[in-house]
This record gives structure tokens, C-alpha cells and sequence, in this order.
């Protein structure tokens, strides 16, 4: 699917604040280079970055349009879409007076590197360059702590590195971690992020090594696609299970593209099990639902939309409208338009919750 930029008539209906929380700001390895030691700049050029998957070269299925990107996404000036400051400024926050984007790049950031020390290198030059190239050239441009996720003790240092600096908003990770993300070897990165008051945002995707289903690997991109649903399901038991929440109450986790429909089903499942099997996790202290309601926000792209608007809005509801909050994911080609995206049976007060105001408590934007 592909969209065509709207009439400019439109951006005129609404002034409803917005935060966009999922902008994918694509970086460059020489915007990277200033950022580099020469060993890591001359790595890259000899041997280049190897993801945790059996394939060489890119991703492990093509893409349905170049750089997963909206085909009216590439600046007029050349470059990749999302690249050119100037273009974003026009073509979206500008257009949908958005008045704050979370940004998370996607690559190169070097997460999940086979080569654990390039990674490290990559993660802590895209966070410089996330400050350089926008955060300091457009104020609405919130940048995210890229972790270099496989190594907790290298993540929690590139946390306090950036801890109490306001141009970062949250720290980031992908979804397929090498392990479930709630054992220990992360728990550092968990422990950074509540010492610096940052919630930590998990994106779908990623390569952990592993095929992404329990057999093997897919036939179809629309399975890879459906999928991210299914980690993130594993994920959310993770964390509640290895008692991260006992360990660490304030910890604050946002579900980036990962929908959210599933979350009721999963918390029902889990309460259930743990009913008759709590005896096995004595650590926790209460049903996994509310460890889900307590510390779990979730983005609105893609959401599962229903034929009646209604069971949408009993989905929102148990995950609680607070805990919802807007994104659009922007450059890529299932984008979300800003005007049409939620629900039209939300109260007035709960589109401006959703749209702006969960995101600005959680990330503290104000």
C-alpha cells in the first residue's frame, strides 16, 4: 500500500496537539563517521556489519516498496526518505502540526551486531548523530538512547551517558532479542533506564539469530509481518515472569508497532495459568494483568481494526486509555494519517489523551 500526499487544505481541520510517538529518522554511515574511532570507521569499510541472520546481504524478505518507505517519502533533493530535515518539516510535522516526534531509527544503529564491540561503537555514533543531524536543528524531535541490547553492562553505560540530557526521551530497543527480554543479562539496561527516569521503548523487529516463529522460518513477508504480534506476546510474559517488575516497580516498557490487540487475550491467558501455577513464580505478588496495566503503554500504528469500532474501544479500555498513546510511523508504508487514524467513537477527552497527552506525562515533554 502507498498513499499520495494529502491536499494541504486538510492540515487546515485540525489543531489538535500531537505527538507522534514512532518517527524513523534514517541516519548515514557518514552522517556515523564524525562519531567513529578510525578502527570502527575502517571495520565498517572492510568488513561491513553482520546482522544476526543467515543472510548477507539486507533482510531475510524483500520489502514491499524500497526502504519499507511511502512512495511520496523521497526528498525531491535525492537521499533516503526520512533523511532530509527540511522535507520531513514540510511533508509531515509541519503538514499535521505535530508538535513532538519520538524518534527511532532503525539503522545503521549496529543492535544486534554479531560483532558485539561494533555494536557498541554504532549504537552510542547514533546517538550523537541523532543530537547533530535533529534534535539540535528542530526542537520537536525528541531522540531515543539506541542500547546495544546483547551486552547489558556496555547498554546501562550508554544510558547514564545520556542520563538527565533532555534531547533523549526514552531507550530504545528491538523486539527479537537473542534471549526473552526479561532475563538478567538485560536487566542492566532495565536497572539504567529507571536511574535515569527514561521508560524503555521496544520496537518490533529486529534479527536475534533465531527464526521469529516457534517453526522455522516463514514462507511470506505477511507472516513476518503478523508475527511481530506473536514476540511481542513472549516478550510481555517474559518480562512479568522473571519478576522484572518485582525487581523494578518504576519501570515503564512502550509496545512500539507491535499492535495491541492481543494484550486483553494474553493478560486473561496468563491470569488463568497463574492461578493454578503461582507456586512455580512465588516472586510474584499479583495476577500478570495488572503487572500488564501497571507498566506497559502501547502505540496506536498498526492497530487491529475491527468491523465494529466498538470492540476496538473495549481493547482500549482494559488496556486503559491512558496507556495509549499515537504514532504514526512515518516514512514507511503502512504510515498512519494523523486525521483519520483513531477510532471516531472516542470522547473528546480521550483523543487528546491518546493523540498528546499520555505521551507527554510518559516522556515528560512539558
Amino acid at each position: 500500500m502507498n498513499i499520495e500526499v494529502r491536499a494541504k487544505e486538510r492540515s487546515q481541520k485540525t489543531r489538535l496537539d500531537i505527538v507522534d510517538c514512532d518517527f524513523h529518522p534514517k541516519l548515514t554511515l557518514e552522517q556515523l563517521k564524525p562519531f567513529l574511532s578510525n578502527q570502527w570507521w575502517s571495520y565498517l569499510q572492510t568488513y561491513g556489519n553482520r546482522s544476526r541472520h543467515g543472510y548477507a546481504k539486507g533482510y531475510a524478505y524483500p520489502k514491499m516498496t524500497p526502504q519499507a518507505a511511502r512512495r511520496d517519502a523521497w526528498p525531491p533533493t535525492g537521499g533516503l526518505p526520512a533523511s532530509d530535515l527540511e522535507f520531513v518539516q514540510q511533508q509531515h510535522l509541519d503538514f499535521y502540526g505535530i508538535s513532538a516526534a519520538i524518534m527511532n531509527p532503525l539503522s545503521p544503529t549496529g543492535q544486534g551486531d554479531q560483532n558485539i564491540e561494533l555494536s557498541i561503537a554504532m549504537a552510542a555514533a547514533s546517538n550523537e548523530a541523532q543530537v547533530a543531524q535533529w534534535t539540535a536543528r528542530e526542537p520537536r524531535c525528541k531522540a531515543s538512547v539506541v542500547v546495544p541490547y546483547e551486552d547489558g553492562v556496555a547498554s546501562a553505560k550508554e544510558v547514564r551517558k545520556h542520563a538527565g540530557d533532555r534531547n533523549y526521551a526514552q531507550v530504545f530497543m528491538l523486539s527479537r532479542t537473542g534471549e526473552a527480554a526479561g532475563r538478567k543479562r538485560y536487566w542492566p539496561i532495565y536497572e539504567a533506564a529507571v536511574e535515569a527516569g527514561l521508560p524503555v521503548g521496544i520496537h518490533a523487529f529486529g534479527y536475534s539469530g533465531w527464526p521469529m516463529t516457534g517453526s522455522g522460518y516463514p514462507s511470506f513477508y505477511i507472516e513476518e509481518m503478523t508475527e511481530h504480534a506473536v514476540s511481542a506476546q513472549a516478550m510481555v510474559t517474559s518480562f512479568i515472569m522473571e519478576g522484572v517488575f518485582e525487581r523494578l516497580p518504576e519501570l515503564k516498557v512502550v509496545l512500539i508497532e507491535c499492535g495491541f490487540g492481543w494484550l486483553p487475550a494474553l493478560g486473561w491467558r496468563l491470569d488463568k495459568h497463574w492461578k493454578r501455577l503461582k507456586d512455580e513464580v512465588p516472586h510474584l505478588k499479583k495476577a500478570p494483568s495488572e503487572y500488564i496495566r501497571e507498566h506497559f503503554w502501547v502505540t496506536t500504528q498498526p492497530m487491529e481494526e475491527t468491523e465494529n469500532p466498538d470492540q476496538l474501544i473495549e481493547v482500549m479500555n482494559w488496556i486503559g486509555m491512558d496507556r495509549i498513546m499515537f504514532s504514526s510511523d512515518y516514512p514507511h508504508w503502512d504510515f498512519d494519517d494523523p486525521f483519520v487514524t483513531l477510532p471516531p467513537s472516542l470522547t473528546e477527552a480521550q483523543r487528546r489523551d491518546v493523540y498528546a497527552g499520555n505521551a507527554r506525562k510518559l516522556y515528560r515533554l512539558d
